[in-house]
């Protein structure tokens, strides 16, 4: 009967088989659960619906991101042409069907300015029939794949980055662009509005309209007012993976001074989710626990050399 916590970095939903199955078994599974991580307050609410869980037993920490590896380098801009910078996977999720639509627009609309376009997927290759179609080949760069570690050469190479997502439970994408200096476009999903201050990014609704609004006001007033180093230290004071760390350990300290759930407890939790689920996991934790009777039975606890925690003096 060990501790445990769950750590969630997705959003579900409500709405198709899937999901309803999906989270059907959540709640099950997480009925003896001693605490759970989640890493926006959007994605805490989406738990707490799906599974049924107390809230005050739920812990937001935010992902973050490695400043040392995302420094700006303003040099490697163009002076004469801005670039709008697309860093994700080519899918319906990540709002392709948005994208598409919005490049032409703004092409038109500004002469100046070009479309990086990072990333793969099954959605890629209506990108590239809108770029022969609307004859802009020389203004869409589309780069394939990118390895995590050239992410930030492709960043610097940008003004303004743009995320499309119809979906998102934090988005590090996001905050990796911040952090190399460059204004965020983005949708006002799930928990990107947790992730920047308002000066930072442009949030607008997940249509075609709204992000034109958002990516010209980008496009216009912001680029040139804020500084990529000032950026880059913002985004260092707010994230870092050792307050990650440090808060996650916390959560693991706390459950572990916890008194334990007696078989009849899990029991008990199980037997309170009702229908097949719970019945199903009561035969599965009493089958457990009689196997494990039977092995302390056959080779004693007692008998078993414990290794001593190198925390402590041996």
């Amino acid at each position: 009967n060990l501790a445990s916590v769950f750590t969630d970095h997705s959003l579900f939903g409500f709405d198709d088989i899937a999901s309803l199955h999906l989270n059907m078994v959540l709640e099950v599974i997480l009925a003896t659960v001693d605490s759970c991580i989640c890493v926006s307050h959007a994605c805490k609410e989406n738990l707490v619906i799906r599974a049924l869980l107390d809230p005050t037993n739920i812990h937001v920490i935010s992902n973050a991101v490695d400043a040392s590896k995302f420094t700006p380098d303003p040099s490697r801009r163009s002076d004469d042409r801005i670039k709008v910078v697309v860093i994700s996977r080519l899918v319906y999720r990540k709002g392709v069907d948005l994208l598409v639509r919005i490049i032409p627009v703004i092409c038109k609309k500004f002469p100046t300015v070009d479309f990086i376009i990072g990333g793969d997927g099954a959605k890629k290759i209506i990108l590239e029939e809108m770029a022969e179609q609307e004859q802009l080949q020389d203004r869409i760069e589309f780069l394939g794949a990118v390895p995590h570690s050239n992410v930030r050469d492709v960043l610097t190479r940008g003004h303004v980055f743009l995320n499309c997502s119809l979906t998102e439970s934090f988005c590090i994408a996001i905050l990796e662009a911040a952090c190399t200096g460059l204004f965020v476009v983005s949708t006002n999903v799930g928990g990107v509005p947790e992730v920047l201050p308002p000066d930072m990014i442009n949030l607008s609704d997940p249509t075609v309209e709204s992000l034109i609004v958002s990516l010209v006001d980008a496009i216009c007033n912001k680029i040139n007012v804020s500084c990529p180093h000032e950026c880059h230290n913002r985004v260092r004071a707010m994230y870092s993976w050792g307050m990650v760390a440090t808060n996650t350990v916390k959560v693991y300290d706390n459950i572990a001074l916890r008194p334990r759930l007696t078989f009849v407890e899990r029991i008990e939790r199980y037997w309170t989710k009702g229908g097949l689920g719970g019945f199903v996991s009561m035969l599965v934790a009493t089958s457990v626990h009689l196997f494990y009777k039977l092995v302390c039975f056959l080779q004693p606890i007692d008998s078993i050399d414990v290794v001593p925690d190198i925390r402590q003096k041996v």
